[in-house]
């Protein structure tokens, strides 16, 4: 099978590499060699079409929405519509992390609406199967987890979240750690249950070899979760992240031998100056493979307004080299979000992951902020909401006192500065 990255190690070039070069402006031979490289994926499914995204070194920073039901409230008509907004508003890529009602059918209809790559964890469904059938997720068997991994794979899905790093030697030493809040990842306590519960280490490390046929045979990307990512900022950067981190970096590379695409993810909650530490950190153990990071949340304060200290430290994040930014919505922590929740947390992670990229990239990154500055300059309104992430949110902010039928805004009205000195800077007397 020639995976993608195959491909590229022998000096070739696909249809998915041109289309990703001329999106983001680079030449495909560079482009090529990052992906022999490992530095950039392109996540992609054998039988599924879709519009190529490339994450990873040297391109723009990706922003990932989440969607899918709880056990808790199954809609699937709202995870749709949620599905339907998350693209139009410029979603990267997409997440089912639905854990409630037909999970096989939720899965296939989203994937039949989106165009862009689509991603799972699949040891949700696995689990919930188990318990359904055995009474509880430990009585999972090794061959019903990989069972469901293909299936997913099977249906189209181009990238998986596994939970490779957590092992039973790490889980051994949650009971003794000095964490705030243990284990905040649902696949990694689901995992780390069942290595407690059966004695035995993590299948997805055990069988790592295993996960990778199966990768290549739909040449699927691999994220490798973090299982043990810190819930809360005073937990950021201790053994156990790192230790994982460490684990997932090692498997990164066997999978590079392979031929397959990884990704690494990362955390979580961590404060402002520990975030370009981190990047720095994946970076360097992993061998520069694309970084995928929740957030980071810079404080655990947040409550209602998590997509605002997500963006913080998306920002620093997007700007110190991290490749994918997994949104967070106002109902983190609180609540399966609705569409306007998913919209407006999709929107802080695009500015915060653009305004990394203005740091990151340089140059090639400010061409749509020097539009809008001479937009501005020349009060030319219908401009500057077409360069806004939300047209209809920015008109209905600038029209809501009256300011419709005016150059200027309700701000600065007459007083404006570019009423003040337009004659004279143009030279009237």
């Amino acid at each position: 099978m020639s995976t993608v990255m195959k491909v590229a190690q022998r000096g070739s070039f696909t249809k998915e590499m041109e289309a990703v070069a001329k999106e983001e402006g680079i030449e495909v031979e560079i482009l090529r060699q990052r992906i022999a490289r490992g530095t950039v994926v392109i996540p992609r499914n054998i039988d599924r079409e879709l519009k190529p995204v490339g994450i990873g070194e040297g391109l723009t920073t990706k922003v990932n929405v989440n969607i899918g039901t709880s056990t808790t409230y199954v809609n699937l008509d709202l995870e749709l519509e949620k599905v339907k907004v998350a693209i139009e508003y410029g979603a990267d890529t997409l997440m089912d992390l639905s854990t409630g009602g037909d999970l096989d059918e939720i899965r296939r209809k989203f994937l039949k609406i989106t165009n862009v790559p689509f991603g799972t964890v699949p040891i949700y469904q696995a689990s919930l199967e188990t318990a359904k059938k055995k009474g509880a997720v430990v009585y999972m068997t090794e061959d019903e987890i990989f069972d469901t991994i293909e299936k997913h794979l099977k249906d189209g899905v181009d990238f998986i979240t596994v939970h490779t790093g957590i092992t039973k030697e790490l889980v051994s030493k949650l009971k003794n750690s000095s964490r705030l809040t243990g284990v905040v990842s649902r696949g990694g306590a689901i995992l780390a249950a069942w290595m407690l519960h059966n004695i035995k280490e993590n299948p997805l490390y055990s069988n790592f070899d295993y996960l990778l046929e199966l990768a290549e045979k739909y040449d699927a990307t691999l994220s490798l979760g973090d299982a043990l990512r810190p819930g809360s900022i005073a937990d950021a950067h201790d053994e156990l992240q790192v230790a994982e981190l460490v684990n997932n970096s090692k498997l990164t590379k066997r999978a590079w031998q392979k031929g397959i695409q990884v990704m690494i993810e990362g955390p979580g909650h961590m404060p402002l100056d520990k975030i370009a530490p981190d990047i720095k950190l994946e970076k360097i153990l992993s061998g520069g493979a694309p970084y995928y990071v929740l957030g980071p949340l810079v404080t655990d304060v947040a409550a209602g307004y998590d997509h605002i200290a997500s963006a913080i430290g998306a920002a620093i994040a997007s700007a110190e080299g991290a490749d994918l930014i997994c949104y967070l919505t106002p109902a983190e922590h609180l609540s399966l979000p609705n569409v306007e929740q998913v919209k407006e947390g999709l929107i802080a992670a695009k500015i915060a992951a653009h305004a990394g990229d203005i740091v990151k990239l340089g140059e090639k990154a400010k061409g749509k902020d020097i539009k809008m500055s001479r937009a501005r300059a020349k009060l030319n309104w219908q401009e500057m909401f077409n360069l806004s992430y939300d047209n209809k949110h920015a008109r209905a902010i600038h029209e809501q006192f009256g300011a419709s039928s005016v150059t200027s805004c309700t701000m600065c009205g007459s007083l404006c500065v570019y009423l003040i000195l337009e004659k004279y800077l143009e030279g009237g007397s």
